[in-house]
């Protein structure tokens, strides 16, 4: 029983470790330039990526077949690209989605 308490234990607080790591990469755009990003990403009209078999979330990697493009926004360092219905904030680095634009 002891073993399988430590088991479990362990196995939480590595759960709780990766939500942390989410957690802090989640981007918070402050109100005035999610405006700003939701109008320029509207206004490129860009043609929707379909990802067969890639779920949609934050932490989300997308392969490397998707063209990511540069935000002109000041102190925005994501970029975008519009999967489905939806505008997705990519860090260049990683390829993770960061934020989901509705």
């Amino acid at each position: 029983m002891k073993r399988y308490l430590v088991g479990a234990v362990a196995t939480l607080a590595l759960m709780a470790g990766i939500g942390a790591s989410f957690a802090g990469d989640v981007v918070i755009l402050k109100p005035e330039q999610q405006t700003v990003v939701r109008e320029y990403i509207h206004k490129q009209k860009l043609a929707s990526v379909s990802l067969l078999g890639v779920e949609l979330n934050v932490g989300s990697a997308l392969p490397d077949t998707v063209e990511l493009h540069t935000i002109d926004v000041p102190d925005v360092r994501y970029k975008y690209t519009v999967v489905g219905d939806h505008a997705v904030l990519v860090d260049p680095d990683t390829r993770r989605v960061v934020q989901i634009i509705e």
